[in-house]
């Protein structure tokens, strides 16, 4: 499906993690998407994008994709580390009480599809309320310990709309807990 920029061709699903990832947990969905992007093989029709703290800038990017998959750290006022999935009308209810400047943007690009009669026919936000929300590049340990759960979830909402996937070959081996790996010879 072509994107409000005719030029670029956007996936039939998209996966988009959003983000500060210089705010330790804020970071989570951006770690989330990584997560899914370094580990598994999807089909053309299927595109991991690492969206961070963008806001109108992804709507060339998802103008056009039937289902959106957004992984996010979620104020929903429940302990640290609660588990949340929002579809349809929840959505949009979520993201009125907003954790932060990102939630601003996807929330005005999901409102503008919709008004230009571009909207996005399913879409569905699974995330994890933040342990902590301070300078730093890494999550913390317990957000960290929640990013294979968050990872089932996903998988398990792309396989409901009949998406199969398979482990990458090198996937075994890798730290995605770190912002950089040292590469050691």
């Amino acid at each position: 499906m072509k994107s409000m920029h005719e030029d670029i061709e956007v996936p039939e699903i998209t996966v988009l993690g959003i983000g500060n990832v210089v705010l330790q947990d804020e970071g989570f969905g951006v770690r989330a998407a990584e997560t899914l992007d370094k580990k598994y093989d999807f089909p053309d029709n299927v595109q991991v994008l690492d969206g961070g703290t963008l806001g109108m800038e992804l709507l060339g990017f998802v103008t056009g994709t039937q289902k959106l998959l957004i992984l996010d750290s979620i104020n929903g006022g429940e302990p640290s580390g609660t588990i949340f999935r929002f579809a349809g009308k929840q959505v949009s209810a979520h993201f009125q009480d907003k954790l932060s400047m990102h939630e601003v943007g996807i929330q005005d690009v999901l409102a503008l599809l919709t008004v230009t009669d571009k909207p996005i026919p399913e879409v569905v936000v699974i995330g994890a309320q933040p342990f902590a929300i301070e300078a730093g590049v890494s999550l913390t340990e317990q957000m960290a310990e929640l990013l294979p759960k968050i990872e089932q979830r996903a998988l398990t909402e792309l396989a409901g709309w009949g998406v199969p996937y398979t482990l990458k070959k090198n996937a075994a081996g890798l730290s995605l807990h770190t912002v950089a790996e040292e590469h050691k010879e």
